[in-house]
């Protein structure tokens, strides 16, 4: 009940009104049926456009920090996540990938929406990166057809580590689905799995013109210096003595 307050009354209004989405290809996204819509990760504020502009429910994956938060702060933000339709999913550990599976998987088996970032997290510099094949695993064993999104423009108008987006519009774009029938059987084989999840981040670089880069962004994100280690290198310290 409370996902639809904040659809049409409380928050789908204001995104509206901050962003104003341009909507393309929505025609794309199945009236009924189970279906995962696979999309680029460039803001905060991807998590609610989407389901904001959707005519049907979408359930999300997503990180579980934002329902572990202490204090007050911390359980209102996972109330909000969770009225949002958000599913928290713990991405450390051996397991955390087969748990994110069986999450999606149980969305998907009650005929609904499943919306998912194959990058595994936000983009940090604007560029799409290589996917996580989880999502291959699930349109393969739920035998779904996959709908690819990109989101062009939140990335300026919500960078990461900006709390409050600036006004600007912003283009909410699908494609049509994608059929991975032909592979059905063959979720175990690591090359197919990765075919298909290439297939699926194609998809989306076509939707979205942005710049690809091979390698998982968790991995280029790490490899970032940090404003420290910067200073040290453009600032040597002297020897000693």
């Amino acid at each position: 009940m409370f996902y639809y307050l904040l659809k049409y009354v409380l928050l789908g209004p204001l995104l509206r009104l901050v962003f104003r989405p341009r909507i393309e290809g929505l025609d794309h996204v199945p009236a009924t049926g189970p279906a995962i819509i696979a999309g680029n990760h460039l803001s905060f504020s991807d998590h609610f456009l989407m389901p904001a502009i959707l005519k049907r429910r979408i359930t999300f994956l997503a990180k579980a920090e934002y329902f572990t938060g202490p204090g007050i702060k911390g359980r209102l933000t996972a109330f909000f996540f969770r009225s949002a339709g958000q599913i928290p999913v713990d991405r450390s550990g051996k397991e955390a990938g087969q748990a994110a599976i069986r999450e999606g998987l149980g969305v998907l088996d009650k005929g609904e929406l499943l919306g998912i970032y194959p990058e595994g997290t936000r983009s940090h510099d604007g560029r799409l990166y290589k996917g996580k094949v989880g999502v291959a695993v699930m349109a393969l064993r739920a035998g779904v057809p996959v709908i690819p999104c990109a989101m062009i423009g939140t990335f300026e108008a919500q960078p990461p580590g900006r709390a409050l987006p600036r006004v600007r519009p912003v283009t909410i774009r699908f494609g049509k689905p994608l059929d991975f029938s032909r592979f059905a059987g063959m979720e175990q084989q690591k090359a197919v799995l990765r075919a298909v999840t290439d297939e699926i981040m194609y998809a989306i670089l076509t939707l979205s013109e942005q710049e690809y880069v091979d390698q998982y962004a968790a991995v280029a994100k790490a490899e970032q210096p940090t404003e420290k280690s910067a200073k040290e290198r453009r600032f040597p310290k002297a020897p000693l003595g």
